[in-house]
């Protein structure tokens, strides 16, 4: 996606947007990670077959926690009960729920020491993969203003400027990143 034809400001906004949304998918991917209580961003990700369409329980189901170790599902149309069972039971949060055919239940166990182990890794790699995009997205910025300075739009000064910003904004969202997985990693090691 080579334009040449981005302002340095332009170039500045566009990678700040971009870095920003990689955070937000990280913070997503955070969600729904398990630690020792319930929450319903354990099942955010479980999708439901609906009428031949993978649709997210959350749109299918009111989802609360009447207590830390157990999250309740009550789903909005009763037939859609063994389908909704199905896709937790198949999904990768490692859950068994239990149905009474109204609702169901799930209880989420305390974590083993190797299980809060395995989580924490899973958050360095969802932390790099993060990282990853922010860099890749920096890289493009700077082609970008590399190629305006090539073009003679802006001069060598201000190519450099604009290559300080960039990695400016580079720092503060790895930063941003880096925090929320050592947030993370402290409430999966202690819950």
């Amino acid at each position: 996606m080579m334009v040449t034809c981005m302002e340095p400001d332009e170039v500045l906004i566009d990678a700040e947007d971009r870095m920003q949304k990689a955070v937000d998918v990280f913070k997503d991917a955070l969600q729904g990670l398990r630690t020792g209580r319930a929450t319903p961003g354990l099942v955010d990700s479980v999708r439901v077959n609906y009428h031949g369409s993978p649709t997210p329980l959350k749109q299918l189901a009111n989802i609360s926690v009447p207590e830390p170790q157990q999250l309740v599902i009550r789903p909005f149309d009763q037939s859609i009960l063994t389908e909704i069972v199905k896709a937790i039971q198949s999904s990768d949060a490692g859950m068994a729920p239990n149905s009474d055919g109204r609702l169901i239940r799930i209880n989420v166990p305390a974590l083993s020491t190797e299980r809060r182990r395995e989580l924490v890794q899973r958050v360095g790699k969802f932390a790099e993969d993060a990282r990853v995009s922010i860099r890749n997205i920096r890289r493009d910025a700077n082609k970008h203003v590399e190629q305006a300075e090539k073009d003679k739009t802006i001069s060598e000064d201000q190519m450099k400027s604009a290559k300080d910003e960039i990695q400016e904004l580079t720092k503060k969202f790895e930063g941003v990143v880096n925090d929320q997985a050592k947030h993370k990693e402290e409430e999966v090691m202690n819950e």
